[in-house]
């Protein structure tokens, strides 16, 4: 930890000696709508330039728009949560290095009157199956993000295809945020999928309440990704990978720990240690 330290002051030290850098004092984050309607974004990134000088203007997307927005050049960096569409991103030489920030979990919420009969659960899939056999009401955001090509997977191992699920009235895709997602739920008395950072920050449950939690399925872990310099010439590359630094460092990690809404925290910093496909949930470990 005293080293990565050493090196975020050596960094911030670059950007004060170096000119050209020193004129980089603001940098465009495309990054995902969890992470923005969570409110993290707007607690740490005051943190982050105050120490640095730089301002990072956010452009909260899902994860599928937020890759497009960095392909087209409309980025200088991104925070993203959809492993697959990332590697994909990486594979296309569009991004030079990815690192673990944080995870957390998603977890199926639906009315408390579960007219599915899936409350308590740990096992999504079969979850998944429960609802559509009891054809009980069921909100898809819809709109390419990391939640729902998650959502998207789950229902792939139930047995459940986009193109068929399209077709089912029970099945709503709405192609909006977390939020909205959220609050078409509450007001349809439906189940969703939801990050758990956006439904602890979420203040309109009404009747909602967390029907299934603890699947390592349900594992959502965000990266920070750097773009390559030689597709992204244009990007601030360099005052963006300060922020990269940054969120991986200790203060950084500290900063994504120690944030919470309602006295919970939302997020699990894991630079040091990145998670994979096993966990609890995380307002077991929130001491």
């Amino acid at each position: 930890m005293i080293a990565m330290r050493i090196l975020f002051t050596l960094a911030l030290f670059v950007v004060h000696a170096n000119p050209g850098l020193a004129a980089e004092k603001s940098i465009i984050l495309a990054s995902t709508t969890s992470v923005e309607s969570s409110g993290l974004l707007a607690n740490i990134l005051p943190q982050f330039t105050a120490k640095s000088g730089i301002t990072v203007n956010v452009v909260a997307q899902g994860t599928g728009k937020a890759l497009d927005t960095a392909r087209r050049g409309d980025a200088d960096i991104l925070l993203v949560h959809d492993p697959e569409a990332e590697q994909q991103f990486m594979d296309e030489g569009h991004g030079s290095t990815r690192r673990q920030v944080a995870w957390n979990d998603f977890i199926i919420v639906g009315p408390s009157a579960d007219p599915a009969h899936i409350s308590g659960g740990n096992d999504s899939v079969i979850a998944l199956k429960t609802i559509a056999a009891t054809q009980a009401p069921f909100i898809s955001r819809g709109d390419k993000s990391g939640t729902n090509a998650a959502e998207l997977r789950l229902w792939k191992s139930a047995g459940q295809t986009a193109e068929a699920l399209a077709k089912e009235k029970w099945y709503r895709d709405i192609g909006g945020g977390m939020g909205q997602a959220l609050n078409a739920a509450s007001a349809l008395n439906a189940y969703t999928l939801s990050d758990r950072g956006t439904w602890l920050s979420f203040n309109n449950k009404g009747s909602l309440v967390i029907a299934i939690e603890g699947d390592a399925r349900l594992l959502n872990r965000y990266d920070v990704i750097e773009l390559n310099p030689q597709k992204h010439a244009s990007a601030k590359l360099d005052a963006a990978k300060i922020f990269a630094d940054w969120l991986v460092s200790p203060d950084g990690q500290q900063a994504i720990g120690a944030y919470q809404a309602n006295g919970e925290k939302l997020f699990n910093p894991s630079a040091a240690a990145p998670s994979r496909r096993s966990y609890i949930p995380i307002r077991v470990i929130v001491e």
